[in-house]
C-alpha cells in the first residue's frame, strides 16, 4: 500500500483527507530522493538523521492510513441517500438530499411542551424576545437572591448522570486559540457578504456531521432512524416540529426533519435572489480611511436601508439567515443530546464536533443570528465553555452564559 501511495497517491478512498495525503506523499518522496542523491557523499551522521526522518514519516503515514481505513470501514465513506444534481449552467450546488414526493414545508420549531413557533416565511410580526433561562435565573443580583450553580443546573432538568458532552474532559477542541478571530468581520467586508459567507461555511461544516448519521448499518438502517429518534428532540425538555404544506405543526422523525431542513437550506443558498452571485454587486464596506465621504451621503436619504443592500442582498436577507442559523442550531442540539457517544465519540470525532459548534455559537451570537432564549437546549455546554475560557470575555456567547453553572460543571468533572 505504501508503494502504491508513493506512485499514485491512491492508497485510500477519495474524501476530505486527500489534500493532506498528497502533501504527505510529496514530502516523503522528496525525503527519499534526497537520501538517494546524497548516498555516496554524505557523512554517516547526516545519513543517520535522514534515515530516522524517513522512518518517522513511514511510521506516521502507516498510522494515518490505518486510522483512516478504520473510519472508512465504519462510517466515513458514507454517501448521501441522495445528492445534488448539477444545474444546467454547471454551477456547483450546495449538498441536497433527495426526498421525492415529500412536501416542501417551511422549517419551524416546537419546544417546551405545547409552545409552537411561527411560520418563519410568512410576514408576521415577530414574537417578543424573552431572556434565556440562564439569564432569568442569574439576573436577580440586585435583590440579593443570587442562585447557586447547583440551583441553576437543577433548573435545566438535566438527566442523571450528566451527558458525556458536559464532562470537561470530553468538551475539548482540536485546536487552541480564540475563535473570535474567525468571527470578527474585516473592516472592508460588507456585513451582508460576511453573514452570507458564514451561512455557507457553517452549513457545510454541519452537513459533514449529519452525513455520518446517514450511513447505513449492516441491517440496512441508519444510526439515526425512526426507531431510535422518533421525533426531532434535544433531550426531554425540547422538541421541534415542522410546518407541513397546510402550515400545520407536525412531529417528524429526527432524520426526516434534518433531511427536510437540509433541502430547505440548500434551496435558499442556491437561490440567487437571496444569495446573489453576480460579481457586479458592491461587496465592500464603507471605510473612513479610504474615503472621506460620509456613508449617509453615499445614498439617498429617502431610500430604505437594510443589511446587505449594497451587495445586492434582498430586504428579507437577515430574516432568512436567522432562520437558517436557528435550524442549524437545532440540528447541533440533536447531535449532542442523541448522538454524541454514538457515533461521534466512538469515531474520535467529538473534538471536531466541539470545535465546529463552538465556532458556530460565537459567530451566530456575534452576528445576532441567535438570541439568548434560542440557546436553551445547549445552555449548559455554553456555560461550561464560558467558564473554561473557550468563549472569551467580551463575546456575546460569554455574555449569554451563566458562569456559576459552568464553574460547577468544571468542579464535577474534576477540571478545576
Amino acid at each position: 500500500m505504501l508503494i502504491r501511495f508513493l506512485t499514485t497517491g491512491h492508497a485510500v478512498s477519495d474524501d476530505w483527507w486527500y489534500p493532506t495525503m498528497w502533501l504527505m506523499r510529496d514530502d516523503l518522496v522528496r525525503c527519499f530522493m534526497d537520501l538517494m542523491l546524497k548516498f555516496e557523499f554524505i557523512y554517516p551522521y547526516v545519513m543517520l538523521c535522514r534515515l530516522v526522518e524517513v522512518l518517522h514519516y513511514v511510521k506516521w503515514l502507516a498510522w494515518s492510513i490505518t486510522r483512516h481505513h478504520l473510519r472508512h470501514l465504519h462510517l466515513l465513506n458514507a454517501r448521501f441517500r441522495g445528492t445534488s444534481s448539477k444545474s444546467s449552467g454547471g454551477q456547483t450546488k450546495s449538498p441536497t438530499s433527495s426526498t421525492s414526493g415529500a412536501p416542501s414545508p417551511v422549517p419551524t420549531s416546537h419546544s417546551q411542551g405545547s409552545q409552537s413557533s411561527i411560520n418563519l416565511s410568512a410576514k408576521l410580526p415577530p414574537l417578543p424576545n424573552s431572556p434565556s433561562l440562564a439569564q432569568t435565573i442569574g439576573m436577580d443580583e440586585s435583590s440579593g437572591a443570587m442562585s447557586s450553580g447547583a440551583d441553576i443546573l437543577a433548573s435545566y432538568h438535566l438527566p442523571s448522570p450528566l451527558p458525556m458532552w458536559l464532562n470537561p474532559n470530553y468538551a475539548k477542541h482540536i485546536v487552541k486559540g480564540n475563535f473570535m478571530t474567525l468571527s470578527a468581520r474585516p473592516k472592508t467586508v460588507e456585513q451582508g457578504e460576511w453573514i452570507a459567507h458564514h451561512v455557507v461555511e457553517h452549513y457545510r461544516n454541519l452537513w459533514n456531521f449529519v452525513r455520518v448519521l446517514h450511513e447505513k448499518e449492516d441491517d440496512g438502517t441508519s444510526i439515526c432512524n425512526a426507531s431510535t429518534c422518533p421525533r426531532m428532540s434535544a433531550g426531554a425538555n425540547h422538541s421541534f416540529t415542522w410546518l407541513n404544506s397546510r402550515r400545520e405543526p407536525v412531529e417528524l422523525p429526527a432524520m426526516e426533519y434534518m433531511t427536510l431542513m437540509q433541502r430547505w437550506i440548500s434551496g435558499k443558498i442556491d437561490d440567487t435572489k437571496i444569495f446573489p452571485t453576480e460579481a457586479s454587486g458592491v461587496s465592500f464596506a464603507h471605510n473612513p480611511s479610504i474615503t472621506t465621504t460620509p456613508l449617509s451621503q453615499l445614498t439617498s436619504q429617502t431610500e430604505r436601508e437594510w443589511v446587505g443592500k449594497r451587495s445586492g442582498f434582498p430586504e428579507n436577507f437577515v430574516d432568512v439567515c436567522q432562520t437558517i442559523f436557528r435550524q442549524m442550531f437545532r440540528v447541533y442540539a440533536h447531535l449532542y443530546w442523541a448522538h454524541f457517544v454514538e457515533p461521534f465519540y466512538h469515531l474520535n470525532l467529538e473534538k471536531q464536533l466541539n470545535s465546529c459548534f463552538s465556532h458556530f455559537v460565537l459567530t451566530a451570537t456575534a452576528l445576532d443570528m441567535l438570541k439568548p432564549h434560542e440557546l436553551e437546549p445547549l445552555q449548559p455546554l455554553i456555560d461550561l465553555w464560558a467558564a473554561n475560557g473557550t468563549f472569551p470575555q467580551g463575546s456575546k456567547a460569554y455574555e449569554y452564559a451563566n458562569l456559576r453553572a459552568g464553574e460547577l460543571l468544571l468542579q464535577l468533572g474534576g477540571a478545576s
